[in-house]
């Protein structure tokens, strides 16, 4: 775990939007090209980043039933 306490605030703000954007833009992609009614119709689905330690960095706000599961499921 590294010591967060040299980011300044905005860096770190702009850093974690970032990484929510780019969550989003993947659930966007996965909900277009989908060929499974439960992901393109239901969006029944969730992305999310993690890093090299399998900690969720961010994830997309799409299905609040998956917020909890996706850290046990990498």
């Amino acid at each position: 775990m590294s010591d967060t306490s040299d980011i300044d605030s905005v860096t770190l703000e702009v850093t974690r939007n970032a990484a929510a954007a780019v969550c989003e833009e993947m659930n966007a992609n996965l909900i277009r090209t989908g060929y499974s009614p439960n992901i393109k119709e239901r969006r029944d689905c969730s992305c999310a980043l993690f890093d090299a330690d399998a900690e969720m960095i961010a994830q997309a706000e799409n299905m609040p039933v998956h917020l909890g599961s996706m850290p046990f499921s990498v």
